[in-house]
């Protein structure tokens, strides 16, 4: 019975978003009030540490929405200033195919934004120019999801290990016996770890981006079929093995700080190459069907307009404003400068909420949003904005995030609730550790198939894979080592299931969504996305099965 209890926050959101198709703000707080009588009721918790995760989940919910309005007004502004149509233009010269501009733009420049800042950004970057490419909105938002996956385990320079693993790991007594009786310290471990993680996401996410254009060309073609996807797979191979390659040995020689960006870059430069110059392109071209032709549940409330901006900017002066997010979030986020650490030093929130012992706090400089808007003032002086254009920009970005407010405000605190229900008074665990418990159980030896769903399922929680890795690597880490299998292998899975996770967290399409002016189809997106997401899951499981035996 309190299996299924712990379960029915899950359960209903799949059945409310997936099955039964509800917009997500509908869905959600029918979630959330479940959730907390659960809560409540079955697991005991205070009053007071419901309502305190429900304040720290709204104030997560406020910085999250606090970059999907950066992002949304950038690309408002691109739009006022006449840039996108240069990009647009740009794009095309370099190649019309669009399943060229997806591998480029969603998969590696999504990467390198990952490896930069991570936490969703990715989505807010890469959605709206994809839109702005004149790709369907429903059609970004899935592109966008499907990469945040390969290189989230390295993003924000590494977070999900160094701040994830580590922190799950720290403090144990189990950990520091087995540590000392290899002969390393708990940094060593962690960087062998990231090595095994690389290897297995190298392993697996090479093959993404064929299956990324599979999904586009089978659910957004005219033929809605698999094989025009197909058609590219040589310069899709060649993509995936553009990133994962310098990714993979970046992590092995150098840590986990710079996967992602490395291979971002170095999968950039070689890509665009490439494509100037037709390296393993196919002769036809594939191209969405006509604009009028697009149901009308491919469409955004964020439109594109197509009329020509007088004035309108250069393609260098275009891009710039893009070339200033990716470098200023590498910027405030290299732990060798003394920037991260002053931006990190403005703090607003409640240490102590309701006395719980729950804390929540936003760090406004630090956040992604705060390089939207610092690029967006800067594009208003490039690109020689009139006032009336930067009023429009800032307006139409405002009412862009009406309907996300509500689902993300319901949404973020449903997950504090659940993940803070280890503190009860029916002296239960935690319900998703519980449901891990005994998913360990049932599995016994064969627990390496199944540790990557446990990650998954963390940051479908949680919404992120950081969290994930600190609710479950120490609970990883013990039953590996109760079963007599590797616990570097068994907690790397733990971060790629994390990683795969993030495609179908609600926090990240709710927010993906919104980007592009997308709300309701939530539901239609995590049962798209659930096959790159079941292949990732499989293939990690059966990889880490293998390695272990």
């Amino acid at each position: 019975m309190l299996i299924l209890l712990a379960l029915c926050p899950v359960a209903t959101v799949a059945i409310l978003l997936v099955l039964l198709r509800w917009p997500a703000k509908r869905a959600m707080p029918v979630a959330y009030a479940l959730t907390a009588g659960v809560a409540l009721f079955a697991w005991k918790m205070p009053l007071a540490r419901v309502a305190a995760s429900t304040i720290e989940g709204a104030i997560i919910a406020v910085s999250v929405l606090y970059i999907v309005f950066g992002a949304v007004l950038l690309l408002n502004t691109l739009q006022a200033s006449g840039a996108v149509g240069t990009i647009r233009h740009g794009f095309l010269a370099l190649s019309p195919d669009r399943r060229v501009q997806t591998l480029i733009v969603a998969w590696l420049f999504g990467s390198f934004i990952e490896g930069a800042s991570g936490f969703g950004t990715p989505a807010a970057v890469a959605a709206p120019l994809l839109l702005a490419l004149g790709f369907p909105a429903l059609a970004t938002v899935l592109a966008t999801l499907i990469i945040q996956s390969t290189p989230v385990s390295f993003g924000a320079v590494g977070t999900p290990i160094l701040i994830g693993v580590n922190n799950g790991l720290s403090g144990s007594p189990l950990v520091a016996t087995r540590l000392a009786e290899l002969g390393i310290t708990q940094g060593e471990y962690l960087l062998q770890l990231a090595a095994r993680v690389a290897i297995l996401h190298g392993l697996i996410g090479t093959f993404l981006p064929l299956l990324l254009v599979c999904v586009i060309t089978r659910f957004f073609g005219a033929a809605r079929s698999w094989r025009d996807g197909l058609g590219i797979w040589k310069f899709a191979l060649f993509s995936g093995f553009s990133f994962t390659v310098p990714y993979t040995l970046t992590a092995v020689f150098l840590g986990p700080e710079f996967p992602s960006l490395i291979g971002g870059l170095i999968g950039l430069a070689v890509v665009v190459t490439a494509a100037r110059r037709g390296f393993l392109l196919p002769k036809t071209t594939w191209d969405f069907p006509p604009r009028n032709e697009w149901p009308a549940a491919w469409l955004g409330s964020l439109k594109i307009e197509e009329t020509p901006v007088a004035n309108a900017p250069g393609l260098l002066r275009a891009w710039m404003p893009y070339v200033f997010v990716g470098g200023l979030l590498v910027l405030t986020r290299l732990n060798t400068l003394p920037l991260k650490a002053w931006l990190l030093s403005v703090r607003v929130g409640w240490t102590n909420i309701l006395g719980t012992g729950i804390k929540a706090a936003i760090e406004p400089l630090y956040l992604p949003g705060t390089v939207f808007l610092v690029v967006v003032i800067t594009t208003w002086w490039l690109h020689r904005m009139p006032g009336s254009a930067r009023r429009q920009a800032i307006g139409a970005s405002v009412l862009t995030l009406k309907g996300t407010c509500i689902a993300l405000l319901f949404a973020i605190p449903l997950a504090r609730i659940f993940i803070n229900s280890g503190v009860n008074d029916a002296g239960l665990p935690s319900m998703p550790l519980l449901l891990a418990q005994n998913a360990a159980q049932v599995a016994g030896s064969a627990w390496p198939l199944v540790a990557p769903c446990v990650g998954a399922f963390g940051a479908f929680i949680a919404g992120s894979n950081t969290v994930s890795n600190m609710m479950f690597s120490l609970f990883q880490f013990g039953v590996a080592d109760t079963i007599g299998v590797s616990t570097l292998w068994v907690v790397a899975l733990q971060a790629v299931g994390g990683a795969a996770g993030n495609m179908v967290c609600i926090h990240n399409v709710v927010a993906a969504s919104a980007t592009v002016g997308l709300a309701g189809r939530e539901g239609t997106l995590i049962r798209d996305v659930l096959i790159p997401f079941c292949y990732y899951l499989l293939a990690a499981g059966l990889l880490g099965f293998a390695l272990t035996r």
